[in-house]
């Protein structure tokens, strides 16, 4: 238990929650004096002693059950849960499952006979949906969505009421059918919660073995997905500095582009007629500042980027020649004017508090197309056009004429997205689409990716 206890608290310190050694010491000491028995009080000794921020405790109440279980209703066998079924019933029930498809069979007669994954299984299911690849507990509930898909869960309602319908038309009463559906219906939920917990406690396990004392307090390599509120706050603070050391470069390269710095290449070239001798010097043509569209999904998972990206942006207005900005989620937006209105802090979360997220509605296709027919006129030939997204369409027309028309026209067209390679063409993912019509593509998963992006897209 003590390593447990170690492991918990590492994971703690990696999603944010400062606790000190002293404060360790304090939680092994308490649980000496109260025992490990009794689990609320368990609990309630941890979070005494090792949370000392209220604003933590979200974070310490998400871990804390990945470590020491939920103690969550286990399945219920068939031979338990089904006792008021009789022999032939019993039997009608195990044809009518017998008659269904593969996958949706094997899941039902799962359901039925209350048979937990095993750990061998859940582990193979986990790696085929991509568990290695993800680092944060917030990207948890996408592997889970896929091991369910995996296991034919996504189905399983359909499967459940054409079941008993069958069932109905056999001649089963209804006292019968309604025992059945109960039955199939928590264990399928056990079934979830097995997933969910096997997901979150893997996470959560390699959070606390990657924990680096010394880095881990490095907000600006830390993902996006993982920053707490307080975090989130921290770097909002840490965007202003960020922006004041990029405008202090981009003020440098402009200082030495007025200086005139000579053209090496275009100087040899213009004086072969001297034979190669330096005669006329010829400069390099003076920068001039970007003109950009940026188009932001602002959905529930790219918002941290979305806000961060604006926020940049609109602290470097003095760098930027002219900024349209729009915001979609199923819809286009012009934001252009609330940003224009007042301080970026300020203006960027009245953007975020007037377009709420939804439930898997995002729309980049239509989106694309709405501002191809309403919008197009914001770029010419200076205008570079950069989109912030994962590409993920919710299985949508990807409208790909829409952006190749919108690339034709301006300058550029950079893709800022904060998922890896991998997961493009995952699920309702269309990025592996977009990508090609893409002058650039920038993954930008953390703080410090997103300035490198910004700063390049200055400096060019």
């Amino acid at each position: 238990m003590h390593e447990r206890i170690v492991a918990f608290v590492k994971a703690l310190r990696a999603a944010g929650v400062r606790v000190s050694l002293a404060e360790s010491l304090d939680s092994f000491n308490a649980l000496e004096q109260l025992g490990i028995s009794d689990r609320q009080l368990f609990h309630d000794a941890l979070l005494a002693t090792l949370v000392k921020d209220a604003s933590q405790q979200a974070q310490f109440e998400e871990l804390f059950p990945l470590f020491f279980g939920h103690g969550d209703a286990p399945m219920i066998s068939g031979a338990n849960g089904l006792s008021g079924l009789d022999p032939d019933e019993l039997q009608q029930l195990r044809q009518e499952i017998a008659q269904l498809r593969e996958r949706i069979r094997e899941l039902m007669q799962r359901l039925m006979d209350g048979q937990n994954l095993t750990p061998e299984e859940l582990a193979a299911l986990a790696r085929s949906s991509g568990i290695n690849h993800i680092q944060s507990l917030n990207q948890r509930r996408w592997v889970e969505r896929r091991m369910e898909q995996q296991m034919g869960l996504n189905e399983f309602k359909q499967a459940l009421e054409a079941l008993l319908k069958q069932l109905e038309e056999g001649g089963m009463d209804a006292a019968a059918l309604t025992e059945i559906m109960q039955q199939m219906q928590g264990n399928a939920q056990a079934l979830r919660d097995q997933i969910s917990q096997f997901v979150g406690s893997g996470l959560a396990e390699r959070m606390s073995n990657d924990y680096n004392p010394q880095t881990g307090d490095d907000l600006q390599h830390r993902p996006f997905g993982s920053l707490s509120d307080a975090d989130l706050q921290r770097m909002r603070q840490e965007v202003r500095r960020l922006a004041a050391l990029l405008r202090s470069r981009a003020a440098l390269r402009q200082k030495r582009d007025k200086a005139g710095q000579v053209d090496i290449k275009r100087t040899m070239r213009n004086n072969m007629r001297y034979d190669g001798v330096p005669m006329k010097l010829e400069y390099r043509k003076k920068q001039q500042k970007p003109k950009l569209v940026i188009i932001c999904d602002i959905s529930t998972s790219m918002r941290p980027v979305a806000e961060f990206m604006l926020r940049m942006i609109y602290e470097l207005q003095d760098q930027v020649s002219k900024t349209h900005s729009f915001a979609f989620i199923a819809n286009l937006h012009d934001i252009t004017e609330q940003l224009n209105d007042s301080r970026a802090d300020i203006s960027v979360n009245d953007v975020l508090e007037s377009i709420p997220p939804g439930y898997y509605n995002t729309d980049l296709g239509h989106s694309l197309d709405t501002f191809l027919h309403s919008h197009l006129s914001t770029v010419d030939w200076r205008t570079t056009v950069i989109i912030v997204g994962d590409g993920r369409n919710n299985f949508n027309n990807p409208r790909l004429e829409s952006l190749q028309t919108i690339r034709r026209h301006a300058k550029r067209l950079i893709w800022f997205t904060p998922e890896d390679r991998w997961q493009w063409g995952t699920g309702d993912s269309d990025m592996q689409l977009y990508a090609p019509l893409c002058d650039r593509v920038h993954l930008v998963t953390n703080l410090a990716e997103l300035t490198a992006a910004v700063d390049r897209l200055l400096a060019n």
